[in-house]
């Protein structure tokens, strides 16, 4: 790059054009405040998990009648009791830890499966398409939260079942995403190019197509788990994800509803920890959609 270009004879020695634009990308991650905000609210999230034994003072299933229905900022209980006796802090913090595992392995195999669906569909075409994405139209005529439930029906409550249910219908979205992204992708010059030196379909779709087309299947993946955390919830409100006295959020709420009146924090408080779980999750998919296309 020529002196001249920049119009001073300095700022070429001073800041070459390839480290200003890397410092401007870094710029952006860190300026960046949906993305910083999900980010830091996930990582609290994640410390509490991880840490839940450390943190709290009892064993969440662990019952103390004399205890029930002390409010927050009692002794010893900073968040009150429920109708066990049981420390909502404590139970909170160790549902935690299997909310997120639920939203995690609830979308793991959905996304591999339905991305590699979507490539093969996309890439391929003919019969193979034509018949996948009839299923697929088939299966988004229902809601999802409805074919999960009729099949936790006829599975049964567990949370075997849980990440059962979700992976039969959870690929889908990352099917139609990544098929479209190679239906727009599979002419270009370097699809072209491989195919022409005689790459196989499958070391083109691995190798040439996948990383091209991941991304935004990647980004769907904070909004997948939000649904998975939420279904998950919903399931236990319902009675049919981890049984009692397994501590979740759904089931929390579900136990105190009938009690919303006389300790409004056993239903409240749950909801809250379910609530900011949510936003951290969709703003770090936001904050790298408006990345991505930016």
């Amino acid at each position: 790059m020529s002196e001249k270009a920049f119009g001073s004879p300095h700022l070429a020695e001073v800041v070459p054009l390839s480290k200003l634009g890397r410092a401007t990308r870094l710029g952006k991650v860190r300026v960046d405040p949906t993305l910083l905000t999900g980010l830091v609210l996930l990582g609290l999230v994640i410390v509490v998990a991880i840490t839940a034994p450390l943190l709290t003072p009892y064993d969440p299933i662990e019952q103390r009648f004399t205890e029930a229905f002390l409010p927050p900022f009692s002794p010893g209980h900073i968040l009150g009791t429920d109708n066990f006796g049981r420390d909502i802090w404590s139970r909170i913090a160790f549902s935690t830890r299997l909310d997120l595992q639920i939203g995690l392995l609830s979308v793991s195999f959905p996304f591999v499966f339905g991305s590699l669906i979507g490539i093969a569909t996309g890439y391929l075409g003919g019969t193979l398409d034509t018949i996948l994405m009839r299923i697929v139209d088939v299966l988004m005529a229902f809601p999802f939260l409805i074919l999960v439930i009729a099949i936790m029906s006829i599975l049964g409550p567990g949370l075997t079942n849980l990440y059962i249910a979700v992976g039969v219908v959870g690929w889908i979205p990352y099917a139609r995403i990544t098929r479209g992204e190679t239906l727009a992708t599979r002419h270009l010059e370097y699809v072209l190019a491989a195919r022409t030196i005689g790459c196989s379909s499958l070391r083109i779709m691995l190798r040439h197509i996948l990383p091209n087309v991941i991304a935004p299947a990647l980004i769907y993946v904070f909004t997948g788990m939000v649904l998975a955390i939420l279904t998950g919830a919903t399931l236990s409100f319902l009675g049919l994800g981890p049984q009692p006295p397994t501590p979740e959020w759904g089931a929390m709420i579900a136990e105190g509803r009938q009690y919303l009146l006389l300790a409004w924090w056993m239903t409240t408080l749950p909801g809250l920890a379910l609530l900011v779980v949510g936003v951290a999750l969709s703003l770090i998919g936001d904050g790298l959609a408006e990345r991505r296309g930016g």
